[in-house]
């Protein structure tokens, strides 16, 4: 009777190890800041960084800081080019340790503009050139383990549409939806790589910043994630008015 009970205890633990090692079970979150400087009125500097947990305020999965050099060709569109370095956590419940992926990343994206109504529609489309090294973990013994690097080159593309649609035609009224669907695709022969489906409640401080709080449905390879987005959104510097 002590045998079976010992046997279903350690069954037991056995399916919630299973279970919690998944990172599709955990409501993880990504918080984030961007910000445009503006430098004249062609030029501004683009920056951002996200923290990306496996939980709601833990277990940390990924760093993404990126910083990008805007060119406005006119008031619908956009052209950026950029750089950014992220170290990702694999595994959940590793934390940040020497066995991080890391990333150098080159990225080009495009941006239109238009409205229908009072809804603005954003076509994002952009280009990534992936520099990744990854950190294998090689054991020769039963004590001894040694790691080794492994370096990739790959090539993605982007394209995201985005609504921001205001809940009263007042100007002056806060609130807004937010809503965007993205999908990356490996130039590759397995091509598809990510999707991302979001929508949040936006609120407008003043005409320089707002926030956002929502919901990532986050489809990465096999994975269905779920994901809670707090963003903050800001511009600085002087805007430059056209002389006539």
């Amino acid at each position: 009777m002590k045998n079976r009970i010992i046997i279903s205890i350690i069954f037991l633990l056995l399916i919630n190890i299973s279970y919690t090692q998944n990172p599709e079970k955990y409501l993880g979150s990504w918080l984030m800041y961007f910000g445009t400087h503006q430098l004249n009125e062609k030029l501004s500097i683009h920056y951002e960084t996200q923290l990306r947990n496996y939980e709601v305020v833990d277990n940390f999965n990924q760093l993404l800081p990126r910083v990008g050099l805007n060119y406005k060709i006119d008031d619908h569109s956009m052209v950026t080019a950029g750089y950014a370095y992220i170290p990702t956590q694999k595994e959940i419940f590793e934390g940040w340790n020497d066995e991080l992926e890391t990333e150098n990343r080159i990225w080009q994206q495009f941006i239109l503009r238009n409205k229908v109504g009072n809804i603005s529609i954003r076509h994002r489309y952009r280009l990534e050139q992936r520099w990744i090294k990854k950190v294998d973990v090689i054991q020769i013994s039963n004590n001894t383990t040694i790691s080794e690097p492994t370096f990739s080159y790959k090539n993605r593309a982007r394209y995201m549409i985005s609504l921001k649609i205001p809940f009263s035609n007042n100007k002056d009224f806060p609130l807004f939806l937010s809503i965007y669907d993205e999908i990356f695709l490996n130039l590759s022969n397995t091509p598809f790589d990510q999707n991302r489906l979001f929508g949040a409640l936006g609120f407008q401080v003043n005409k320089k910043m707002n926030i956002q709080a929502g919901y990532l449905r986050h489809r990465a390879g096999s994975l269905d994630l779920n994901r809670l987005q707090i963003a903050v959104f800001l511009n600085t510097g002087n805007k430059i008015e056209k002389k006539d």
